[in-house]
């Protein structure tokens, strides 16, 4: 290969890749594109309605334009189709709580990758001897609600996807292990009418969780079940979802957790299992093998894994089969049937 061929632009893109990442993630915060959801507006309505000081909003607006985030013509900026639909706050479609979090917690945290890597430890608030990830979240009401939203954002894509692809006519009930706010819980209730489903998750969740399933218009399918699925035995019924958890724990707690489904299912019965599950030969999935890297910045001993990693796991705790489905995005869903 000709040296003069290559470039470094690819390298560098990368490198200053957390540039774009930050300015969309300020946008996000200062509701940028909620206030877009109102119509489009010039750069000085903008401005003024976002409190913002002059001197580089025309910067930032034209980054976003740059990004592909928002759109402008002539003077005057406007959400893009997909920030409308996805970013825009006042809508159920709202997917920006899990950039919220990313913005509140993990931007500063990931400063630290190249100490967790060096040391095998959490670069979150237990670096110092704090307590653990989970235990800040739950403590606090407001950062709880925070995450709890969050998981709904990073989880409805997949959920919508989900519920189109699963065979739910051929079952009458499902629980949701690890539910948060009920984003999937609700998805999948709403494009399957026959179905009642259970939400189960540490007690402090149930008032957002209950609050969510009113809006949705589905209390009177979905309920809330409180409780520690270490600590307990998970509800029953005909199928049994565990979305973005599993690659929380350490290879001990996720062979815990798999039996404890197995457990709870009759025979027949199907356990969902879907995170950003990597691609066999560890090449493709960018996002899955980055997120196991935030689980070694969030966790003392999560990790995200393969498709062929879950269906080993699975069929050691005893599911007759399994298989694994792509859904959309980086999003897998890894099924077993008992």
């Amino acid at each position: 290969m000709d040296d003069r061929t290559v470039t470094p632009q690819r390298i560098m893109e990368l490198g200053w890749g957390f540039w774009g990442s930050k300015t969309l993630l300020s946008a996000v915060e200062l509701g940028v594109f909620t206030e877009l959801g109102r119509g489009a507006q010039s750069l000085e309505q903008l401005t003024a309605n976002l409190k913002l000081n002059p001197r580089s909003t025309r910067d930032f607006f034209d980054a976003l334009v740059a990004l592909g985030v928002l759109a402008r013509q002539g003077g005057t900026y406007a959400n893009t189709p997909e920030t409308a639909l996805y970013l825009d706050r006042s809508k159920p479609t709202y997917v920006g709580g899990i950039l919220e979090m990313a913005n509140l917690r993990l931007y500063g945290f990931w400063g630290g990758l190249t100490e967790g890597l060096r040391t095998g430890r959490p670069q979150n608030e237990a670096k110092n001897g704090g307590d653990d990830l989970f235990d800040v979240i739950y403590a606090d009401p407001v950062v709880l609600e925070s995450f709890l939203r969050g998981m709904t954002g990073v989880s409805l894509p997949a959920a919508h996807a989900m519920a189109g692809l699963f065979p739910w006519s051929e079952v009458k009930s499902f629980v949701d292990v690890g539910c948060a706010q009920g984003g999937a819980t609700a998805a999948i209730a709403a494009a399957h009418p026959h179905l009642s489903g259970i939400g189960f998750d540490l007690p402090a969740v149930q008032p957002v969780f209950e609050a969510y399933v009113r809006e949705q218009g589905l209390a009177d399918r979905i309920r809330f079940q409180a409780g520690d699925f270490f600590a307990e035995s998970l509800p029953q019924a005909d199928v049994i979802i565990m979305g973005h958890i599993l690659h929380d724990w350490d290879l001990e707690q996720k062979r815990m957790l798999l039996a404890k489904a197995y457990a709870a299912l009759s025979p027949g019965g199907r356990l969902i299992v879907y995170d950003a599950i990597i691609d066999d030969e560890r090449r493709e999935n960018a996002f899955g093998l980055l997120m196991s890297l935030n689980m070694l910045i969030e966790t003392t001993g999560g990790f995200d894994y393969t498709g062929a990693d879950c269906i080993g796991w699975m069929k050691d705790a005893g599911f007759a089969d399994a298989c694994v489905q792509p859904l959309i995005g980086p999003d897998s869903m890894v099924i077993g049937t008992k």
